[in-house]
């Protein structure tokens, strides 16, 4: 890019440039190199914006974190509609066929990145315990509304199907599981906790 071109909102283009470069190569490609030259920008123009590349994949993470916040805002207005295991299947796979799961490899990855996220998330894994969160509420919703048992234990089955999801999305090498994959997962997970669905 010529000296002197404005860059329209820099940090998202720099910040989708990261992700870019993330799911294709993996966490240990992403150097601030790497982003500025998939972004088409000078490597200056990052540390204009950001006091470090750490600062920047802190500031990334967390937008990516900021987004499950809208994911969770639609989940949760997703009970009493559809099913239960179909709702939860959705979301799942929404959140992992994302950046999610590449996002969750650069955080355990790059120590100093772990030590500025835990100014905002003291315990946990961000993006994680975010999207364990947001199943949480869901299931909560759910149970309110009568179609998940009143006795569901929901500080276990939120972290159990957000492990599961990981999981079962976690090789970047291979395709993506299919509908029915997520589906007996998230059936196996909840399926004795599932009240009658209604639709």
């Amino acid at each position: 890019m010529p000296t002197g071109t404005a860059i329209r909102d820099v940090r998202e283009q720099l910040f989708d440039a990261a992700e870019r470069v993330l799911l294709r190569d993996g966490p240990s490609a992403l150097t601030s190199r790497a982003v500025t030259a998939e972004a088409g920008c000078a490597k200056g123009v990052l540390h204009r914006h950001f006091a470090d590349f750490d600062a920047f994949l802190a500031d990334l993470v967390l937008d990516r974190v900021a987004r499950i916040g809208h994911q969770a805002d639609a989940l949760r207005d997703a009970a009493g509609t559809g099913t239960v295991t179909g709702n939860l299947a959705g979301a799942l796979t929404e959140l992992f066929e994302s950046v999610a799961v590449a996002i969750v490899a650069l955080i355990t990855s790059r120590d100093e990145l772990r030590t500025r996220l835990r100014r905002t998330t003291p315990t946990g894994v961000p993006v994680l315990t975010e999207a364990t969160a947001m199943i949480a509420a869901y299931l909560t919703a759910e149970r309110e509304l009568g179609r998940l048992a009143a006795d569901a234990d929901i500080d276990a089955l939120a972290p159990t199907l957000i492990g599961a999801g990981h999981l079962l999305f976690a090789d970047r090498e291979s395709t993506a599981p299919d509908a029915a994959a997520v589906g007996r997962v998230v059936t196996t997970v909840v399926g004795d906790a599932v009240r009658e669905q209604r639709a």
